[in-house]
């Protein structure tokens, strides 16, 4: 269900060893630094938004400070130092944003926060300037923020998420699950996605939820009758009793038109015939 941490030991000489055939069966049990390493965010949870973090500028901020104006917040757990699953996470997540006529400032805020907190807000920086150069929207650099804080504000936040890690001290990784969380515009984690790539309908109708409406076009709003999100797969399916309520509007709103047309047809006919009847 979710991309572990695990990816980023793959070249460790630990785990390249192979294992002898005189050893008898090898344990099923999960490597120790994968153990306790969890993402299972709570639908409805609320997030700390008073915690304190330092943004990508260097200025102290509180993670409140991206809730406002009843826009959704997209939000990520990285570390910036890390070699491999959090740039592809990163990448995944812009790269899904970029199919999206949405834009981050306006319509959504997206927010990483590190887990390491020795890393840097010239870290955080590098990470927002590649990110804005693979997203190919300049103009939406005010709703991009990377922040780090300190083990204290960092706790707050990833334990109110379900997210949980551990570190590798032997060779200074973090084993760590990825994903994101979409949070409603008072912190609320309305939807969450694992992995680190995410369908453009997920994410469009993910917005649209979190945002309780406020994005989005009709249609959008719409096809949320038609497609119910799945807390135990954290995607979204097509749901044959919204479909089937989606057709009976359908077919009501075309009989309701075609009545509307026949009268109209009937009026004109019975308008006509009168002035028929009036030249006779």
């Amino acid at each position: 269900m979710i991309v572990l941490g695990i990816l980023l030991f793959a070249g460790a000489p630990s785990f390249a060893q192979a294992v002898p055939d005189n050893t008898g069966q090898a344990s099923s049990s999960m490597p120790a630094i994968l153990q306790n390493v969890t993402f299972r965010p709570e639908l409805n949870g609320q997030m700390p938004l008073d915690t304190a973090f330092t943004d990508e500028s260097g200025k102290n901020v509180q993670l409140g400070q991206y809730f406002h104006q009843q826009k959704p917040v997209l939000l990520a757990f990285v570390y910036y130092g890390c070699p491999m699953l959090c740039t592809q996470l990163e990448q995944g997540v812009v790269g899904a944003l970029r199919m999206l006529s949405f834009n981050p400032g306006r319509d959504y805020d997206v927010v990483f926060v590190s887990f390491d907190d020795r890393d840097t807000s010239e870290m955080a920086a590098a990470k927002k300037n590649t990110s804005l150069d693979h997203f190919r929207r300049p103009e939406t650099a005010a709703g991009w923020h990377f922040l780090t804080g300190s083990k204290e504000s960092i706790a707050k936040v990833t334990n109110a998420a379900n997210f949980h890690f551990n570190f590798d001290t032997k060779n200074n990784l973090f084993a760590h699950a990825s994903g994101i969380v979409l949070l409603t515009p008072d912190g609320r984690i309305s939807r969450y996605f694992y992995g680190v790539e995410f369908p453009g309908r997920d994410l469009r109708l993910g917005l649209v939820d979190a945002s309780q409406g406020k994005i989005g076009t009709p249609v959008d709003k719409m096809l949320l009758f038609c497609f119910q999100y799945d807390p135990s797969t954290a995607r979204y399916s097509a749901t044959i009793l919204g479909i089937m309520r989606l057709m009976a509007v359908a077919t009501v709103a075309g009989l309701l038109l075609m009545i509307l047309v026949f009268r109209r047809r009937d009026r004109r006919t019975a308008k006509a015939n009168l002035s028929h009847q009036g030249a006779d």
